[in-house]
């Protein structure tokens, strides 16, 4: 019963609800105890001959003001009761889909999406349920189960109580076992259950891949076998959850044939009326369902303190990046200045980076350029605070970056990744993500920035057009050029482009790099590219080779240096040369 421990918190702030709702199944548990007692004495009035017709009208009044009463009660309890499980559920989603948001990249490494999505469903819905139907067994089978035993007693036969009880230890230590492999059993196949999902999210997001590669016989094979796991692992579930009935039912079974038994002797002795044996045994028949909802509260609690584990565990992830206290809230302008002494991913043993040093001023273009895998993408990822363990110390407008709260920081940053992702909207709803209220003349401003809208008008809803999940429906390029006029809709004071000209060609990069020139005078521009052509008009270029700096300067001085950038350029304008039939 830990998890109504751990869930303490949750019931106090919900306490007047639960109290009230409480307090209501305590009274229905009371009022189902008087049909009992109503039938034993009609019984005994008609074996004794005194049964009139307004004996018999009173009862009957007596039990029909029962039965409206318990049908109003048992309306609102449900209303209190589950309505704040329902609230629980909700609580519990806003806190963990916060917690995403907040968690940096290396979070997500580790972590699978459709574990992540399991967590936010299948286990909410066991935790909701420990909040509903387990506090509801919970208290009414302890409520009913206690007013009926106290009645049986106090106002029949306190004998045949205790002898009709005997069997009761036998199922408290039995459901008790079956609750601790329960716990085992659900936890597994909740697990299952976060795989299966997980699969299902990467084949439907790959599906083109999948298909192209025409694996799709082998992927659902690997589906089939992941669904027959989680499978096993909820029979192996419900194999412990089965017995929890049978049990039960034999038990009481057993203690109603001792209550007839012995029940039946002392009818005999006269130490009971026919009524009140009746009206035993129909207390007896009511506490069937407090000795079944006992076995299926350890069920429910057993599932939804697997599933709370989970939660709570993921909650506990710390996030990576923390803001200073004081933080400055207000976005940076002017010079960035790199000095990184050494940057090492989590878990890697090899330095990404080292000895980055370099001033980039404000107005100014930097390209980044180098091998793949040279440190280009990294060197973004740490103005951007994705990951904050490096020796040195960036800084931004005269602080380092970590004085900043990371509102400010991202929002003087236009980012276009190389994986460029787009929402299932519409072509507008997705360049005006950043800035929603933007209206129709910056969207298009922004679109024609970024050389899209002419492809846009081609489509068939225009700017409405529902570009479907990651921009299925989209070529790369047009996802390229989309992701960047989302971030030239921000206006940002820092426009990076990393590699996100690769899928366009070199007549719209030219355009794309003019209209950048032209009207983000004053603002910083950083470009990473494989293609040197994106970035020979560049301020100052950055080569990179092994997370090092091996080159520094103009394309003007790099060309006289001849060294890797000076190779690389001839080598592309041949490659260039080539491709259009030109001659050398």
């Amino acid at each position: 019963m830990t998890v109504f421990r751990d869930l303490f918190w949750f019931f106090r702030q919900e306490k007047k609800a639960y109290l009230t709702g409480i307090f209501i199944l305590i009274v229905v548990a009371f009022l189902e105890t008087i049909p009992p007692k109503v039938i034993g004495i009609v019984i005994d009035h008609i074996k004794e001959g005194t049964m009139a017709k307004t004996v018999l009208v009173r009862w009957m009044a007596v039990l029909l003001s029962v039965a409206v009463v318990l049908y109003i009660l048992r309306y609102w309890w449900r209303i209190l009761i589950f309505g704040s499980a329902v609230k629980l559920a909700r609580q519990l989603r806003n806190e963990l889909y916060a917690h995403f948001t907040k968690m940096s990249p290396s979070f997500y490494q580790r972590k699978r999406i459709g574990d992540l999505m399991a967590h936010a469903t299948n286990d909410l819905q066991a935790i909701q349920q420990t909040a509903g139907s387990g506090i509801l067994t919970l208290v009414d089978s302890l409520t009913l189960g206690s007013f009926v035993l106290a009645t049986m007693a106090l106002t029949i036969s306190w004998k045949l109580t205790i002898i009709s009880l005997l069997p009761m230890p036998i199922m408290a230590v039995a459901t008790s076992r079956y609750g601790t492999i329960l716990h085992k059993r659900f936890l597994k196949a909740q697990e299952a259950f976060s795989s299966l999902n997980d699969k299902v999210q990467e084949s439907i997001s790959g599906i083109r891949v999948i298909k192209s590669f025409g694996y799709e016989q082998e992927d659902v094979e690997s589906f089939r076998k992941q669904s027959e796991e989680v499978v096993v692992k909820n029979v192996a579930v419900a194999k412990i959850d089965a017995l929890f009935d049978p049990t039960i039912s034999l038990i009481v079974g057993i203690s109603f044939f001792l209550a007839v038994t012995f029940g039946a002797k002392m009818v005999i002795a006269g130490e009971l009326t026919i009524g009140e044996l009746v009206s035993f045994t129909t207390y007896l028949g009511l506490l069937i369902w407090p000795m079944l909802a006992f076995g299926w509260l350890f069920n429910i609690v057993e599932r939804g303190r697997a599933s709370y584990d989970r939660v709570r565990a993921l909650l506990a992830e710390k996030e990576e990046i923390q803001e200073a206290e004081n933080a400055i809230t207000a976005p940076p302008t002017g010079d960035i200045v790199y000095d990184i002494r050494q940057f090492t991913y989590p878990n890697e043993s090899r330095p990404s980076l080292e000895n980055i040093r370099f001033c980039l001023r404000r107005g100014q273009t930097l390209g980044i350029v180098g091998k793949t895998g040279a440190g280009k993408t990294t060197l973004l990822k740490l103005l951007l605070r994705e990951f904050d363990q490096y020796e040195g110390e960036i800084r931004f407008g005269g602080h380092e970056i970590s004085e900043y709260t990371l509102d400010a920081l991202r929002a003087a940053i236009g980012y276009v990744p190389q994986d460029h992702f787009l929402f299932s909207a519409t072509v507008r709803e997705n360049i005006a993500f950043a800035k929603p209220e933007a209206s129709e003349e910056e969207v298009v401003k922004a679109a024609k920035l970024a050389n899209i809208h002419g492809d846009i008008m081609q489509f068939a809803d225009g700017y409405d057009t529902i570009v479907g999940e990651r921009g299925v429906s989209l070529s790369g390029g047009q996802k390229q050029r989309i992701s960047i006029a989302r971030a030239l809709l921000m206006n940002p004071e820092v426009l990076i482009l990393d590699d996100s000209l690769s899928a366009v060609d070199a007549k719209t990069e030219e355009r794309i790099l003019s209209a950048l020139k032209e009207n983000r005078a004053g603002k910083t521009t950083i470009i990473t590219a494989h293609r040197l052509s994106a970035i020979q008009h560049a301020d100052l270029i950055v080569v990179l080779n092994g997370g090092r700096i091996v080159q520094m300067g103009t394309h003007e001085q790099l060309m006289r240096e001849r060294g890797w950038y000076h190779d690389m350029y001839e080598r592309q304008q041949l490659e260039s040369l080539v491709e259009q039939g030109g001659e050398i």
